[in-house]
């Protein structure tokens, strides 16, 4: 029977078990190995050293979270006196609008008017002195309005509160331009046929307005005004009457007597700055009309 590789009956290890490894074999004159202890005092200080490492880095470590909340404190702090700051800022001016709105000192004493000419000045204050004594912020523009809108003269106004205690009010009249004949005298009108003035006699210096049985709210009141407007204001004393039969037929009638056939309203800016100069080249001529319905061909009879 073959025997199994390695099968030593008188091995060490008996019958039927593997023969052992042989020994590593030393070099000759080659010492053991032999380990070595490490020493006490070295070991003891390689802990001190890491627990000297671990303070250090606990000191930093404090450290650096302190000037953390010292950064983090400052700047709340450094926020907080910004926003006492402006709240205190917020309300000094809230103290100080509440003063100039109800303090007297700033109570309404002196009204002044300007502009009036037709209105007498001391008739539109006695109207807007109801509100004396009160601050000027506080003053009722509303009333204001309502009392001048009373007058017809009026065109427009403004008001201006000049401070401590004085109110200006700025008035704008209305500029007649026409008397129109009436039952009970004549009517003093605007370029907008607002009745300004109505007087028993025909006023010196005003045309006359003939527009027939049309009232101020008709075309031919509007051509007549507009052709009224357009003239020069040194030249409209120079004219006797305005007629419109029509909006398209409108004819003036000057002091010396002279007829102008004006036309439609048509171009009347053109026509308003050259018949001056064709009255002024005919001056000392025997004219009966001038005719500057057509202001690119002027013509004299």
């Amino acid at each position: 029977m073959k025997r199994p590789q390695g099968f030593n009956p008188e091995a060490p290890g008996g019958p039927g078990k593997p023969t052992p490894p042989p020994e590593p074999v030393r070099a000759p004159g080659k010492p053991r190995p032999v380990a070595r202890a490490v020493p006490r005092e070295s070991t003891r200080s390689a802990e001190a050293e890491a627990r000297g490492s671990l303070r250090r880095a606990k000191r930093e470590r404090r450290r650096f979270e302190r000037d953390e909340v010292r950064r983090f404190t400052r700047r709340s702090r450094r926020r907080r006196i910004g926003w006492l700051t402006a709240a205190g800022a917020v309300a000094v001016l809230a103290g100080l609008l509440l003063v100039a709105i109800y303090s007297p000192l700033l109570a309404l004493r002196n009204i002044q008017v300007e502009g009036a000419s037709r209105i007498p000045a001391g008739e539109l204050v006695s109207a807007l002195d109801d509100q004396l004594g009160t601050p000027l912020p506080l003053l009722d523009l509303g009333r204001v309005r309502d009392e001048l809108r009373a007058y017809p003269l009026i065109e427009s106004y403004s008001t201006e509160s000049r401070p401590p205690d004085t109110l200006v009010v700025r008035i704008v009249e209305r500029t007649p331009i026409a008397t129109v004949p009436a039952e009970d005298g004549f009517r003093l009108v605007d370029p907008a046929g607002v009745v300004i003035e109505l007087l028993a006699e025909r006023p010196a210096g005003v045309p006359l307005l003939d527009i027939g049985d049309a009232d101020t709210s008709s075309d031919r009141f509007d051509a007549a005004a507009e052709v009224l407007v357009a003239l020069p204001a040194d030249f409209v004393g120079s004219v006797d009457t305005v007629s419109a039969s029509t909006q398209d037929d409108v004819s003036l009638v000057l002091t010396d007597g002279t007829r102008v056939v004006w036309g439609s309203s048509d171009a009347s800016a053109v026509k308003a700055a050259r018949l001056p100069a064709l009255v002024e080249a005919n001056a000392g001529r025997e004219v009966s009309e001038y005719d500057v319905s057509s202001p690119d061909n002027l013509v004299v009879r």
